[in-house]
């Protein structure tokens, strides 16, 4: 064990330990949803953009 902990288990404040690794947790999950979501709106990006030069494409082809 680490001294963080160990000083933890010692004063017997394992409420604060488990709130920690949950907020911990919870925090890590948010950044990877966040970067997940920032991801995936960047792939709509490419998807649009790539639908609007076809769209001019084809609209070149018909003129």
């Amino acid at each position: 064990m680490d001294d963080l902990t160990r000083t933890i288990v010692e004063r017997a404040d394992l409420a604060h330990l488990a709130l920690f690794l949950w907020a911990t947790g919870a925090s890590s999950l948010l950044v990877w949803a966040l970067r997940e979501m920032a991801a995936g709106n960047r792939r709509f990006n490419d998807f649009v953009s790539e639908i609007a030069s076809l769209n001019r494409l084809f609209r070149k082809g018909d003129e």
